[in-house]
């Protein structure tokens, strides 16, 4: 059984072999046959391309008072409740109006008794006034000793004196009368504006004190009109501006867009974490009240924006260097090699666009074969590039990024420069 087993192992080495060789000929004649890389490509579309910078925020409203007291006491009566509609001059809240109540009376009662005072003066000057025009006569007439005389006259002024400081006192009484009544009226709590009432800052029964700090007891605010709070980085800033479109969507719709314009750019940052932050502004109507305060918004600001427009893929684009390095056989120096001029029609696009950016793309053409063509684009996203001159919607790119060999040293040069030949990777 031994010499059986020998033989066929041998037979299975020599087979083994032999497939072996076989595939390294296939291989081999493969490999010297040339067959390129396959490719993926695309397709040259028209459409619309918006160039954004995203920004997150915070939704408040853009009017919103905090209603407080301006005088002490119980907060007897609450006449609303978060949620509420009220208008401007509603009566919101009443506060004890017994101590405002009770110095109004008091001071009431103080200037009636000064204008009594100033009749009972008034009085007593009329009689020093006849006294003294008496005196006068009697001294022209040589009847009154001239003492008698002045003391008349000085009795007179004094009680002219005396009056005027009892008009003081009755125009001082009604200063703090009035101040009296402005506190009384303090006590009831009117809607300086119209608006919802967001927040309930105090209670029924609470105690406010007003002698240190105005207590806030509410807080109305317009709904109708919100404010969307942006937080932009400083690389940003700079390409934001006022009456610059923007849009934004919520967490709660991803999908419906609010289209609004910027109001205004804080000039004062805020430092958080060694992040510079500036504020954006935008303002948005809301009649229907969907935007709700401290929603967070995903804004994006538009920075360039085209309908229709020729778009390619950005993986499309080959990265072209400005110059290329070869060595010379002879002396081992290199040289540059400049890049093609720019056809006629590309230089007045390039007029038309001073932004614009020279490219270079692989058109496959009607052999199969791709072919480098030069073209000129304007607006970038992540995904698309926009065609401001050289490619037509239909036509097919390459995508991906591909070697582009340099011509040979060998090759005649007196002719036009052609598109160089293109290498797979």
């Amino acid at each position: 059984m031994t010499r059986r087993f020998k033989p066929k192992a041998w037979q299975l080495v020599a087979a083994l072999a032999a497939v072996i060789a076989l595939a390294a000929y296939f291989y081999m004649k493969s490999s010297s046959s040339g067959t390129k890389e396959p490719y993926q490509t695309a397709k040259v579309s028209r459409g619309d391309i918006e160039v954004t910078i995203s920004a997150a925020g915070k939704i408040t409203p853009k009017e919103q008072v905090a209603v407080g007291a301006q005088v002490s006491g119980q907060l007897e009566k609450l006449y609303v409740d978060v949620g509420d509609t009220v208008k401007a001059g509603d009566l919101l809240a009443q506060i004890d109006a017994t101590i405002a109540s009770t110095n109004v009376e008091a001071n009431r009662a103080q200037l009636k008794e000064l204008r009594a005072s100033r009749k009972q003066q008034q009085a007593s000057l009329e009689l020093l006034k006849a006294e003294a025009d008496r005196a006068t006569m009697l001294l022209g007439a040589d009847a009154i000793a001239r003492a008698d005389y002045e003391s008349a006259q000085a009795n007179y002024k004094i009680a002219q004196g005396k009056l005027e400081a009892i008009d003081a006192q009755i125009e001082r009484q009604s200063s703090t009368l009035q101040a009296d009544i402005a506190s009384l009226e303090f006590t009831k709590i009117y809607a300086p504006v119209s608006g919802t009432v967001v927040s309930l800052e105090a209670v029924e029964g609470q105690t406010l004190n007003a002698n240190q700090t105005a207590p806030t007891i509410l807080t109305i605010a317009d709904l109708t009109t919100m404010t969307v709070e942006t937080d932009v980085s400083e690389a940003d800033v700079l390409r934001i501006e006022k009456g610059q479109p923007a849009w934004f969507t919520t967490l709660g719709d991803s999908e419906y867009r609010w289209q609004t314009e910027v109001r205004q750019v804080l000039p004062t940052p805020e430092v958080l974490n060694d992040v510079v932050l500036y504020k954006a502004l935008l303002d948005v109507d809301n009649p229907e009240g969907r935007l709700r305060s401290e929603m967070t918004a995903q804004v994006f600001f538009v920075v360039g924006s085209a309908k229709d427009a020729v778009l390619v893929p950005v993986t499309a684009l080959q990265t072209t260097p400005a110059r290329s390095q070869r060595k010379s056989a002879d002396n081992q120096t290199t040289q540059a090699r400049q890049p093609p001029p720019m056809p006629e029609g590309m230089q007045q696009a390039k007029q038309a666009h001073p932004d614009a950016t020279v490219a270079t793309v692989l058109v496959v053409g009607s052999d199969g074969e791709p072919v480098p063509r030069m073209i000129l684009t304007g607006l970038r996203t992540r995904t698309q590039a926009e065609v401001l001159y050289g490619l037509d919607p239909g036509e097919t790119v390459v995508t991906g990024e591909m070697k582009i060999a340099a011509p040979k040293s060998g090759a005649n040069q007196s002719g036009p420069p052609g598109p160089p030949p293109f290498m797979g990777r």
